[in-house]
């Protein structure tokens, strides 16, 4: 029965060598996206081998995008002090250490052990202490024949480069939050300026109200609807300036200041490029780092499951000792002798419970579930650009309509007006409050027309992954 259990158990050793010699070749190869059998990775790898476009929007220098001085000060400051991006970089660094720690791995490791003793039989008093020493020098290197710490390397070496892309996204994240905040606070300014001198008109249209009443023009309810139009637009300053102070702190947390008011002029506009086309290239989407990562991450899973299949495979290690000791078997002679010893192991693993097949299944897994987080980043990244550039372009549409609005509103107002003041007996005062009201809702449509023009060339910026 022993014997039996010795072949079958010497036939299994020689099966797994074999098998590991012949199959072994599949876990050198180094990541390819192409073998991921995926239409969309073939595309967007075939993508990524095209020439760059220096001039296409993404790849501009964000200084030359956002060419406001303040704002490339405040960009600037972020840049150098947020939070989220500093801890974003002590993730690169932490990455670094580990893919450092991968690459010496495949130095043999080296120890130092001295110890001594001392003994003493009463059966001889006389006898005197007998003192025993070793100076021990242990070396032990694994030899990496079937890729162990190979793919652990080149799997460090993709969560380092996925960890520099997050890095990149936070920052791309940065400089568009900050130029959002920037041109938000412009907006709002600009509402708060206008509400600000509407009120001031109404509290002059109640008077004037209260003036046609004693004429006899009007009744007390003109001067009552004006003066409850008169103290809405009051209630609506109030909530501008709420709004205006959330974003002044928003900008403060954004460049990791304390909570302040920023000087930033209410003249501010960006500058808007004219984009001729009507989609984004892929290569362009290649170039997003959210996109990027999640490559790496695939690559990532890759090279984990080629450690899950190496760990099938026999490891060879080989191991030396050597130092300087006193002790020589049973006897104690001094002076003390130098010794050296050589030795080599081949461990081929026979029976682990199931413990590889289990984690090389769980490895297959977490490789098909970052496959198919790549696909949707990268279907994801599509529809952000598209919504970017459709806003884009209607918002420049926009606002020029509710320009136009703007002039013709304005103009019946003076109307409206002039003709309440004639007695026209076509016009009653709520004319002329409607006419007000409508002025004032198309100013601020306006306005906030302009910055959503703003805020789309910005997302669209970021979305093609700008501030590299």
């Amino acid at each position: 029965m022993i014997m039996n259990i010795r072949k079958l158990t010497i036939a299994a050793t020689v099966a797994v060598v074999v098998s590991a010699t012949m199959g072994s070749c599949n876990i050198y190869k180094k990541f390819d996206l192409e073998k991921e059998q995926s239409a969309l990775a073939a595309e967007y790898k075939k993508a990524q081998e095209a020439d760059i476009d220096s001039a296409a929007f993404g790849n501009m220098r964000w200084q030359e995008v956002f060419t406001d001085p303040v704002l490339a000060d405040l960009i600037d400051r972020a840049l150098a002090n947020n939070t989220n991006l500093r801890n974003a970089k002590l993730n690169v660094d932490m990455a670094h250490a580990q893919l450092k720690g991968a690459r010496l791995s495949y130095l043999p490791s080296v120890a130092l052990g001295p110890n001594g003793a001392g003994s003493k039989f009463f059966v001889n008093p006389s006898q005197p202490m007998s003192w025993s020493y070793q100076i021990p020098l242990s070396v032990s290197w694994e030899i990496d024949i079937f890729a162990k710490l190979l793919n652990s390397k080149r799997g460090a070496q993709a969560a380092y480069e996925q960890s520099q892309e997050y890095a990149q996204a936070v920052r791309s994240q940065i400089i568009a939050g900050v130029a959002n905040c920037y041109y938000g606070i412009v907006a709002l300014e600009r509402q708060l300026a206008v509400s600000r001198n509407t009120a001031k008109l109404w509290n002059e249209s109640v008077n004037t109200m209260k003036d046609l009443k004693e004429a006899g023009k009007v009744t007390e309810v003109a001067v009552v609807q004006s003066e409850a139009q008169y103290y809405g637009i009051l209630g609506s300053i109030t909530d501008l300036e709420v709004s205006l102070d959330e974003m002044y702190n928003t900008l403060s947390l954004l460049v990791n200041a304390m909570p302040q008011k920023w000087t930033i002029s209410t003249e501010s506009v960006l500058a808007m490029p004219v984009i001729m086309r009507e989609s984004i290239p892929m290569r362009e989407l290649a170039s997003r780092p959210d996109v990027r990562a999640a490559e790496l991450n695939l690559a990532v899973a890759y090279y984990s499951t080629n450690s899950a299949r190496a760990a099938f495979y026999p490891g060879l290690n080989i191991t030396a000792n050597g130092g300087f000791t006193n002790l020589l078997g049973s006897m104690i002679t001094n002076p003390g002798k130098f010794f050296i010893q050589l030795a080599g192991s081949l461990t081929v693993p026979l029976f682990a419970r199931g413990q590889n097949i289990a984690r090389l299944e769980a490895a297959k897994a977490q490789q098909k579930q970052a496959l198919n987080n790549f696909e949707y980043t990268l279907m994801s990244a599509s529809a952000e650009v598209s919504d970017a550039m459709t806003l884009y372009e209607k918002s420049v549409e926009k606002q020029k309509y509710l320009a136009l609005q703007s002039d013709k509103l304005s103009q019946a107002v003076d109307y409206t007006q002039e003709l309440l003041r004639l007695g026209s007996y076509n016009t009653t005062y709520l004319d002329v409050l409607t006419a007000q009201q409508n002025l004032l809702s198309a100013q601020l449509s306006a306005i906030m027309a302009q910055n959503s023009q703003a805020r789309a060339l910005i997302n669209l910026y970021q979305s093609l992954g700008g501030g590299r």
